[in-house]
């Protein structure tokens, strides 16, 4: 418009001369901390990831569950024992003891590398075979937890999304595995399977975790992700109701893109905190079928398998039994203290 053509007296034309920039250096405190609230950027991700480092038990416990990986990735190639070797005249011997011909070996000037957690009756170093239980267990709940979080995501996804009597069935098998009994499956799986499979996996890295153990996992995809599907259906059935769902679906986006692409990403703090306390449900649950005598097999150890071994001594060695127990205690405490910090974290209804 040009400068010489005269303003209407009531126009609504706004006058910028009559308008100036703030001067921000003589602003309150309280409009400058407005500004920087109003002007911040970020994403869901940083967003909870910022919350988290604010959160000092969490923070705690990720420092101790990092050193507690550390140390079973590094202490195999560190120490010179392996789960199943066997020391002659090394049986029952205390944390830091050497047997006497380990002794005189000492004596003589060699260097052995010391018995950490003694060892058991047959002579095997209590130390590995603790953190190769622990590394068992941690690879059982990590397993475990991808296994429910893939089935239960898949499932979930397509029994909220499309609704209607696909979502009334699938539901209703929902309510049919709760009521399956996991330890009687797990017990019928591991008589069957031991009878079919055991020849087939003979030889093979398989047999290492044997029957049992392959039992387990197959409950786990069996039974364990019904709660994560759940969770899931019920988010999607919530999102699915919003505009942005209806705009994809007018220009065309076929469902699994607008799953993938639309629902699942706002479904992102159910998931990850469900993940995260579902990793030491996992190990708890192994270590207790392992107690019991439906984990791993010998001669791997598991910490519930190392648990059950050591009630026979209890009295006369009990660091048998405190060594593994408080393992199992240090790794599901851990897991929880950082799936409830994710919790805060993440969950927005939870945010201030």
């Amino acid at each position: 418009m040009r400068d010489d053509m005269k303003k209407a007296p009531f126009s609504t034309q706004i006058d910028l001369s009559k308008f100036k920039m703030q001067d921000f250096s003589k602003a309150t405190e309280e409009e400058k901390r407005q500004q920087e609230v109003m002007g911040e950027s970020t994403t869901f991700l940083k967003d909870g990831l910022r919350r988290l480092r604010k959160n000092p038990l969490a923070m705690g416990s990720i420092v101790v569950l990092i050193l507690l990986i550390l140390v079973i990735l590094i202490a195999p190639k560190i120490v010179p024992y392996g789960y199943a070797d066997i020391v002659k005249g090394a049986q029952n011997l205390g944390p830091f003891q050497y047997s006497e011909a380990e002794q005189a070996k000492i004596d003589a000037g060699e260097k052995l590398f010391p018995h950490i957690f003694g060892t058991d009756e047959l002579g095997r170093d209590y130390f590995i075979r603790v953190v190769y239980g622990a590394r068992v267990s941690l690879g059982v709940g990590v397993f475990a937890s991808i296994l429910v979080l893939i089935i239960g995501i898949v499932y979930g996804s397509i029994s909220g999304f499309c609704g209607g009597k696909v979502d009334m069935i699938m539901m209703r098998i929902v309510d049919i595995i709760y009521s399956l009994p996991d330890m009687l499956l797990i017990i019928l799986l591991a008589v069957v399977l031991n009878e079919v499979l055991a020849p087939v996996i003979k030889g093979t890295v398989l047999s290492k975790l044997g029957v049992n153990m392959i039992a387990l996992f197959i409950v786990f995809g069996c039974l364990y992700w019904v709660g994560m599907a759940r969770l899931i259906r019920g988010q999607i059935l919530t999102i699915k109701q919003n505009e942005y769902i209806l705009a994809a679906r007018c220009i065309g986006t076929s469902s699994a893109r607008t799953i993938r692409k639309h629902i699942l990403p706002n479904c992102l703090s159910v998931i990850i905190i469900t993940t995260a306390l579902q990793i030491p449900s996992a190990i708890f649950t192994e270590s207790y079928l392992s107690f019991i005598g439906l984990g791993v097999s010998a001669p791997m150890p598991s910490l519930g398998s190392l648990a059950n071994s050591a009630r026979g001594g209890l009295q006369s060695y009990p660091l048998r039994l405190i060594f593994p127990a408080l393992t199992i205690c240090l790794i599901v405490l851990t897991l929880n203290l950082i799936g409830d910090g994710l919790r805060d974290a993440f969950d927005p209804k939870l945010s201030k």
